[in-house]
């Protein structure tokens, strides 16, 4: 019996996805999706919809159950090698690693943005008690500007200048685009050739920072995650203060 609802989950998953990644073609897609499978898919989930919504919920539990574990394995990498989590990716603020605030941030995100302002303020507020680190995580399906900013931004970093790149990306955000990354490079004084040679090269770096936030379970941006003295976990943008006012850095 095992083994017939095994088969049968597999089945009904593969048939979803099938269908799934079918009708979300654009129209003018030339597909070729043979008709007949498609019946057959469909007939499939006509005579078996408590089966087919059982392995869905089942398949969606287990995969759920991994993002959990993933996430408490990183908790603790945070926890005890924090500097190894950290990598060589941009950081601001405190040096002393005591507690670590790690933003996952797209360009084009207006709520990025805005998050911006506050992280800027809390930097300026409590400049000794925290570390800032930023990891690219470009929603690009819904924003087409947001890995050309981040492959900018990767290159601003090598030549020593992210943080002022970034904070003139996000001054700028309604004007993203090819003459924008251009202009901000040439009033930073970067090595546009290098500049240039560095962007092609950034593709890397970002998928390691998209890969830990699929692998955090993160789905929308900004997200943060703290490691603090009582505190390691994911955080709203409204309780870091809270956190930092109460010292558990």
């Amino acid at each position: 019996m095992m083994k017939i609802f095994h088969k049968l989950r597999i089945l009904a998953i593969t048939s979803l996805i099938f269908l799934t990644i079918s009708w979300s073609l654009p129209a003018q897609a030339d597909t070729k999706i043979d008709p007949k499978l498609e019946q057959q898919v469909l007939e499939i989930i006509r005579r078996n919809p408590k089966a087919i919504i059982e392995s869905v919920q089942a398949y969606q539990e287990e995969q759920q159950q991994k993002v959990q574990q993933a996430r408490q394995g990183f908790l603790q990498d945070f926890r005890t090698n924090t500097k190894a989590i950290i990598g060589d990716f941009p950081t601001t603020g405190s040096t002393q690693l005591k507690t670590v605030l790690i933003e996952f941030s797209d360009f084009e995100c207006p709520y990025c943005a805005e998050a911006n302002k506050t992280l800027k303020d809390l930097l300026a507020k409590y400049p000794n008690q925290f570390t800032l680190v930023y990891k690219h995580f470009p929603l690009v399906q819904i924003h087409d500007q947001a890995l050309p900013a981040a492959k900018a931004a990767w290159a601003a970093y090598q030549q020593g200048k992210f943080w002022q790149y970034h904070d003139a990306l996000f001054t700028n955000q309604k004007q993203l685009g090819e003459s924008l990354y251009l202009d901000i490079a040439k009033n930073l004084n970067l090595d546009l050739a290098k500049f240039k040679r560095d962007r092609n090269l950034a593709d890397k770096a970002i998928q390691q920072d998209l890969q830990m936030a699929y692998k955090l379970g993160l789905s929308g941006t900004p997200s943060f995650i703290i490691n603090s003295k009582n505190v390691t976990g994911p955080v709203q943008l409204s309780e870091i203060e809270s956190i930092l006012e109460r010292g558990d850095s």
